[in-house]
């Protein structure tokens, strides 16, 4: 009987997320560097970048919202969404629910450029292991966001 399909010990447990924190983090800041160099053709900082993703795939949302979703700083989010404004990326709307909140949407310009980030970085991300199944990548999404709900409680302000 093959023990890959039993559950770990807290302790072999451990070591295991261990090693793919490790990953992660070098994923994260080798996909960094890469989108880093995307930003000398599109222009498009990695934050402002992120901005623009969010509004893209989720519609309007408010800067606090975006801070929760993104567990970064309302204050980060604001530059990042000034920024944005700044090159007619984004504007801010009327917020029916709060008056003081404004909700920031993405406009035809900023969904344009996003549009193309989000292709030249799929086609990057096609480059990745072609011999990968549905059932791995379910698996690493399921574990990934198991890791993901350690961390629930931790506020990004």
């Amino acid at each position: 009987m093959d023990d890959s399909s039993q559950p770990l010990s807290r302790d072999d447990l451990g070591d295991r997320i261990s090693e793919v924190f490790d990953l992660i983090g070098a994923l994260y800041r080798r996909g960094l560097r890469k989108l880093e160099q995307g930003e000398e053709v599109e222009g498009v900082s990695v934050g402002v970048r992120s901005v623009l993703v969010l509004l893209h795939r989720y519609g309007p949302m408010t800067v606090p919202q975006m801070g929760r979703v993104m567990t970064l700083t309302r204050q980060f989010v604001q530059r990042m969404v000034n920024e944005a404004a700044s090159r007619g990326w984004v504007e801010a709307t009327p917020n029916p629910a709060h008056q003081r909140s404004s909700l920031i949407r993405i406009t035809e310009e900023g969904t344009a450029v996003i549009t193309a980030i989000l292709a030249r970085e799929h086609a990057l991300n096609r480059q990745v292991g072609s011999d990968l199944t549905e059932g791995e990548l379910r698996a690493c999404v399921r574990v990934l966001k198991e890791m993901l709900k350690t961390f629930d409680h931790v506020d990004a302000d």
